[in-house]
């Protein structure tokens, strides 16, 4: 993870403030960690098994998951 997020963000970008680049990589942490399909969720994104979930089992939500979807553009 640290050589991707070398590449990705700190050799490509030019950051005028350290915010600036600590928000960034706040960003891609959570795009990887979004993302990611973990072994205990049998192969799923954690997205995707709330979806799962809801599907099965409504009544344990408050709102609808897939409505709120994580992301930069939000």
């Amino acid at each position: 993870m640290n050589r991707t997020t070398k590449e990705a963000i700190v050799q490509r970008y030019y950051y005028d403030r350290h915010h600036q680049l600590e928000a960034h990589l706040a960003d891609l942490i959570n795009a990887y960690n979004y993302a990611r399909r973990l072994k205990t969720l049998k192969g799923l994104t954690p997205y995707e098994y709330i979806c799962k979930c809801w599907t099965s089992q409504p009544e344990r939500f408050k709102l609808n998951p897939l409505q709120q979807m994580p992301g930069l553009n939000t």
